[in-house]
């Protein structure tokens, strides 16, 4: 077998990428990635050079393959190492350019290195990061980083000398429950009256919900969604990550891979959350609002997205990154991954000793945020 570098994914015929994928993930099939090259949202002029290496057999067979980019900046990954970067700077170092292994803007554990099924799996592994290595060497990269991975995924990376780094997000797990109801009566009394008082805001401010998939949203509905989505954005000063282009081309490619949540009130959609689903999982990326309705966010964010996993039988929901007041609404501290290898031994060493440091800081992070679930037990009402 033989490695080589693509310079873009729409390279790869989308038959021969999708056979690689274990798994129902949307965010890794050829027609999400593509996607994002040919809105202009992840290109070279973005920062994001689309570089992926593929893995073949000697009659061309692909057999591996790792989704990568050649990086000058660190924006859009949710895995922070603008300190890493300060730090090249001040040595006189140059930290970018960089390669990362990730899905652009898309913060959701899924495989990143990826391997036929009938192939020597851990031959191609090591090729893949042997070729990335490589790669970074020719182009003067600084590092590699492969972001959220799944854990047995990083402890694969670590065996190729990979340092591994874990934070926290919050996810909701669905253990078979039949209704929202049934949901809510796993929480303690206090909890549960707290969650019940703030979906009955949304009734007493006329606000109805209506749930689209990608075959169903018209033209008409991205003239509402997109200016929800932006302004979240342009409130934190910056453009959005994605466009309006790629929202339509993955509404007419991955129809039932998009679902997005909108709100009514008097007519007028005031609020929206678009998501994305597997086979088992609903991942919630943006949402937007016009207006500040008291639990607008929670009620569009989180607890549609609960209903629609129970009603459609989704096995975990994942928000996104951040945010401590998911936990009171039935999201749990879930690790999440990611590995790093710098061409620099000394800055390698350093960065080494920081990731036990942190990491520590993490488990106790989850040990303390374990006692605030609001789930009941046997000693609860």
């Amino acid at each position: 077998m033989r490695a080589r570098v693509s310079e873009s994914f729409s390279s790869v015929p989308s038959t021969d990428w999708n056979a690689l994928l274990g798994d129902s993930n949307p965010f890794l099939r050829h027609e999400f990635l593509v996607s994002l090259e040919e809105s202009g949202c992840a290109t070279a002029r973005t920062g994001w050079a689309p570089c992926p290496i593929l893995c073949e057999t000697d009659n061309g067979e692909l057999i591996g393959a790792l989704p990568l980019y050649l990086k000058n900046h660190s924006q859009g990954e949710f895995v922070f190492d603008f300190a890493w970067a300060s730090a090249y700077h001040q040595a006189g170092l140059q930290y970018y350019p960089k390669l990362v292994a990730a899905v652009p803007f898309t913060p959701a554990t899924g495989p990143r290195l990826l391997v036929a099924a009938d192939a020597d799996e851990q031959a191609v592994r090591s090729l893949l990061i042997q070729t990335a290595r490589q790669l970074a060497a020719a182009n003067d990269a600084s590092s590699l980083h492969i972001l959220f991975p799944s854990k047995q995924e990083a402890d694969e990376l670590e065996k190729e000398q990979l340092m591994l780094r874990r934070d926290c997000q919050f996810h909701w797990n669905n253990n078979d429950y039949s209704s929202f109801d049934d949901f809510l009566a796993t929480f303690t009394s206090s909890k549960r009256k707290k969650t019940r008082r703030e979906r009955r805001r949304m009734e007493e401010h006329n606000i109805r919900f209506e749930i689209l998939h990608g075959n169903e949203l018209t033209g008409a509905h991205w003239d509402q969604i997109i200016p929800l989505y932006s302004a979240t954005f342009m409130r934190r000063g910056r453009p959005p990550y994605l466009s309006r282009e790629f929202f339509e081309l993955i509404a007419a490619r991955m129809p039932q891979s998009l679902v997005v949540v909108v709100g009514y009130q008097a007519g007028e959609m005031v609020a929206s959350s678009i998501c994305f689903r597997s086979d088992d999982t609903l991942y919630g990326r943006y949402w937007g609002a016009n207006r500040f309705i008291d639990s607008l966010h929670f009620e569009t964010c989180y607890y549609q997205g609960i209903d629609y996993c129970i009603k459609n039988g989704l096995q975990s929901f994942e928000p996104g990154t951040q945010g401590e007041h998911k936990i009171a609404r039935g999201f749990v501290p879930t690790l999440t991954w990611s590995a790093h290898w710098l061409s620099e031994p000394r800055f390698a060493s350093a960065v080494d000793d920081y990731l036990q440091r942190e990491g520590a800081h993490i488990d106790d992070y989850v040990d303390v945020v374990w006692d605030h679930v609001p789930y009941r037990n046997e000693n609860d009402g």
